[in-house]
């Protein structure tokens, strides 16, 4: 500690006073909650009693008072669960700062506390505590709701608090990347990803707190922190946009695992968990021709694992250029689409001419499938007083008269034997590939193209209940994923997180995420996380031979550990010795193999040697991190104290591979 000890004694007071007001509050909050939980059932007792002696509009006007106080009581609940969080360790930072009014103390926790309607702890979301974050001593200022308030920083000071006694207490005179970060990146992993509220960076906090930009595209480097960001972010906009709740967020993660990873983070904060999905999920909606979606996962699985035999195909469907060719295909099909009968039966006569002027002109602003109903309801209309009964039979009526196909699955497989297709790709596609669109499954790639051709011809139902969506691992979602989800998510604004060196998808490559400015053209920022906290300067000088990069850099410096090579021999025994070595100084350690056939062999080699050994696939849900064997693709944005990065002789990382085994060696801490 290198505070005086007029200074420390001070600290000391302060924190007594703080944590005797936190448990008054604590106290008070729960006898507040317990009564009104009384009170609610008393109102229920009493809605039921009198529900005859009551006229609907005094109903209406009690329920709607009482439905306020249940408001109020979510709040109440939701602070009490966030101080009863910190009540062993209210604070972790203190900036002293002056401004045109007063030089005050500014004491910043998880969350605020107040007396007499003054803050003893602020919120590290609060506009203030952003100094804490971002400056030295200096000039310093913050945007308040008020405008831009301007002071000077005196001093910023940090804490450890454990069981509400000062465990160390320092003042910082540089941002918070030195003492107190060396110190949080040399823990050992738990395993979950936990809240980095404390440390926070610079250039991390004005991601975090931006609001000024609709979407985000933030390009960040192996460990540089972009999901621990983009979950502080979501925090942030929780505390900052009025009536935005965690249920209109929604989180795009790469596969399950992930998602279970980093389930703690927002919870930790004191916020409620967040929507969650995959891409190949969020589909399922909008899908409804095919029973089952191929995973990203599996999908990629078929390449790493020599299984694909149409990799120029998948290139392509992957491509930018696909988009244009289904527009113009579906355009071309539209034009020559046409009614070619009359209906004549004993119950309605309505010539071709007619039916097709409805479709030619009338309707023609509409969705090719948007036209069918639309006639079908004015002809219902006309003849039947739009009885739904005859609506649906004209429908099938008009379907029996048309000289193509209205069947989306069907449009979807003469698309691959189109002109508009043959013309783009050079060249025809087997009729074997194509049957297996008649399959109940559909694969990855097909599943994104399906879904934008069926936007063209149907109204696929907007989603207007999500506010925010995070994507992270953005480089592996080609660019019509990303226009298909800014067309079903119109109300959203996006934070998009990704690192262009861990592609792991091998059909599509971004140059920069900045070309994603084309999809989000309108109020959009891009920005770059170039500083590494993760791993050792050593793992990082080798993870930077494999793509030749030299612009990371490197903040841990507590160790010194050279990266070992080993050549396979006794593979059983080497990998035993190398885990007990290992397991003397590290919480979580992880073999990372190239894909699941190694996984699966190591782990049979080894499962009699370690009880805890864990094998994660496609289909994990959840993991303990203490001791896993994982292909490389499932690593992807985990983290372990140390890795053994395994790879069989005869199936070795190639050159096309590198991004693979980037991601390989850059999961791991200190190992």
């Amino acid at each position: 500690m290198d505070l005086n000890e007029k200074d420390f004694i001070q600290e000391i007071n302060y924190l007594k006073l703080t944590t005797t007001l936190l448990r008054k509050t604590i106290s008070s909050l729960a006898q507040d909650l317990y009564d009104n939980e009384e009170k609610q059932q008393e109102f229920k007792k009493y809605v039921w009693d009198t529900r005859k002696e009551l006229d609907p509009t005094e109903m209406k006007s009690i329920i709607s008072n009482n439905e306020k106080e249940i408001d109020d009581l979510e709040k109440k609940a939701k602070y009490y669960k966030k101080l009863y969080k910190i009540q062993n360790s209210p604070y972790f930072g203190k900036i002293t700062f002056e401004d045109d009014e007063s030089k005050k103390d500014i004491y910043i926790g998880l969350t605020y506390l107040t007396k007499n309607n003054n803050n003893i702890i602020f919120d590290w979301r609060a506009p203030i505590s952003s100094i804490f974050y971002d400056y030295e001593h200096a000039n310093a200022q913050y945007e308040s709701p008020g405008g831009i308030v301007k002071g000077y920083l005196h001093n910023k000071r940090q804490f450890t608090i454990e069981n509400s006694k000062i465990k160390r207490v320092f003042d910082s005179n540089i941002t918070i990347q030195d003492d107190l970060l060396q110190e949080v990146l040399a823990k050992k992993n738990s395993d979950y990803m936990k809240n980095i509220v404390t440390t926070i960076q610079s250039e991390q906090n004005a991601i975090i707190r931006d609001t000024k930009y609709n979407n985000l595209i933030v390009q960040g480097i192996a460990g540089s922190g972009k999901t621990s960001v983009a979950l502080h972010r979501i925090a942030f906009l929780l505390y900052k946009i009025k009536n935005l709740k965690s249920d209109k967020v929604l989180i795009f993660a790469p596969n399950q695992i992930f998602s279970t990873y980093i389930s703690n983070v927002l919870p930790e904060l004191g916020e409620e968990n967040t929507k969650e999905t995959t891409f190949s999920d969020f589909l399922e909606t909008y899908i409804t021709e095919y029973k089952y979606i191929e995973s990203f996962t599996s999908f990629i699985e078929r390449y790493y694992k020599y299984e694909e035999e149409f990799i120029d195909l998948i290139k392509f469907k992957q491509s930018n250029e696909i988009i244009q060719v289904i527009e113009n295909y579906i355009l071309s099909y539209s034009k020559k689409i046409h009614f070619v009968d009359d209906i004549f039966n004993r119950d309605l006569y309505i010539e071709r001419v007619k039916l097709n002027k409805y479709l030619k002109e009338r309707y023609s602003s509409l969705p090719l499938l948007e036209r069918i109903d639309e006639i079908a309801n004015k002809i219902s209309e006309q003849e039947f007083n739009g009885n739904k009964s005859k609506t649906r039979q004209i429908k099938k009526w008009l379907k029996e008269k048309i000289n193509m196909s209205l069947d989306v699955k069907d449009i979807y497989k003469n698309f691959y034997k189109s002109e508009e297709f043959i013309n783009a790709y050079k060249k025809s596609i087997p009729e074997s590939y194509i049957s297996k669109l008649n399959n109940n499954k559909i694969s990855y790639e097909d599943a994104c193209l399906f879904v934008y051709m069926k936007s063209l011809l149907t109204f696929l139902g907007n989603d207007y209940s999500i506010e925010q969506t995070i994507i992270d691992e953005a480089q592996d979602y080609n660019i019509l994923q990303y226009v298909l989800l800014k067309k079903i998510l119109r109300k959203s604004k996006f934070t998009i997180l990704g690192d262009i060196n861990q592609t792991i998808n091998p059909y599509y490559l971004y140059n920069s995420l900045e070309d994603l400015k084309n999809v989000f053209t309108e109020g959009t920022n891009y920005l770059e996380l170039n500083k590494t906290y993760r791993s050792s300067p050593e793992i990082i000088k080798h993870s930077n031979k494999i793509l030749n990069l030299n612009l990371v850099s490197a903040i841990r410096r507590d160790i010194h550990i050279p990266v070992e090579f080993k050549e396979e021999k006794n593979i059983v025994v080497q990998l035993t010795e190398d885990i007990k070595r290992l397991r003397k100084n590290n919480k979580s350690i992880a073999i990372i193999t190239k894909t699941d056939v190694e996984s699966n062999k190591i782990f049979n080699k080894l499962k009699s040697q370690f009880n805890d050994l864990m094998l994660i696939s496609g289909n994990s849900k959840s993991f303990s991190r203490e001791l896993v064997v994982l292909p490389s693709y499932l690593a992807k944005g985990l983290e372990f104290d140390a890795t053994i990065i395994y790879t069989d002789k005869d199936n070795k990382y190639n050159y096309n591979e590198k991004y693979l085994y980037y991601v390989s060696c850059t999961r791991s801490q200190h190992h």
